[in-house]
């Protein structure tokens, strides 16, 4: 997470992202810089009044604005995100808010559930489509806990250079979504750890 991310303190801001169609609209917005509904409907594949309608919620609780200053005229509405360096989500701290614990269930709940399908896709992928690259890293390092800190910065970095380089819509690009867990190893079953 970039350091200059905001924090989010409020459990319905975690209920709001919870959902994965509005997430995903959330993320449109982020790697655009700003979108229309029109645009994010294309690029989703849904009904215009769908995106439009999830690109409120997310401004009722703070997460995306109006973008005036790249409207083509008046009529025209672009969303552009409010927290332009991404969210900071701390659970434990979550957790304790009121309402806070039922929200943060729903939101690893929901979260487990992307990350697995998200696995499950990129295991059966094929090469077929000479447009897409999947990748899928499964390493391991020997860190202290400062270079583990200091790896994790430097592919927030990493990340954020390329955001930056790559937004917008209409390119011949696409969404791709990087999933990056750095935690250490569990220890081994006891089971596991026995003779034979």
């Amino acid at each position: 997470m970039p350091e200059d991310a905001t924090p989010i303190s409020d459990p319905r801001v975690l209920r709001a992202i919870a959902h994965p169609v509005r997430n995903r609209v959330l993320q449109e917005v982020y790697v655009a810089g700003h979108s229309r509904a029109a645009d994010i409907a294309e690029e989703l594949g849904i009904p215009a009044n769908q995106a439009s309608f999830h690109l409120r919620q997310l401004a009722k609780y703070g997460l995306v604005e109006p973008a005036p200053e790249h409207a083509r005229d008046g009529r025209d509405r672009v969303w552009k995100p409010v927290h332009e360096h991404g969210l900071n989500l701390s659970l434990r701290q979550l957790e304790r808010e009121s309402g806070g614990a039922a929200a943060v269930s729903v939101f690893r709940r929901q979260s487990a559930e992307d990350a697995k399908a998200m696995v499950d896709r990129a295991l059966r992928a094929d090469d077929s489509d000479p447009n897409v690259h999947v990748m899928v890293n499964n390493a391991a390092l020997r860190l202290t806990k400062e270079e583990a800190e200091q790896f994790s910065k430097e592919l927030t970095d990493l990340f954020g250079t390329w955001r930056r380089r790559t937004m917008g819509f209409h390119d011949g690009r696409r969404t791709y979504h990087l999933l990056e867990i750095l935690q250490p190893m569990p220890d081994l079953p006891e089971s596991e750890t026995q003779p034979r």
